[in-house]
């Protein structure tokens, strides 16, 4: 089995004013870390649409302050 290197908890920033979701070039509203240490950005729409997939594959996620994730309860329900 290959080992994973996941992130340090902490160590995902919001996505930046400037960043654009990877799907519809939307403003970002969240920022996904994976298990290989990249990053995905969507907006809150496709964030929203996609939660049940997106944490199945995420280490670790920042939403931006004023946006309310539907997949966060998800992550934390996931860990346990």
């Amino acid at each position: 089995m290959t080992p994973t290197l996941t992130p340090p908890a902490g160590s995902v920033a919001g996505p930046a004013a400037d960043e654009r979701c990877d799907r519809c070039n939307a403003a970002g509203k969240l920022r996904l870390t994976l298990a290989g240490g990249s990053e995905l950005v969507f907006c809150g729409h496709h964030a929203n649409r996609y939660a049940k997939d997106l944490v199945k594959i995420a280490v670790q996620y920042k939403a931006d302050p004023e946006f309310t994730w539907r997949g966060a309860d998800m992550m934390s329900n996931s860990s346990n």
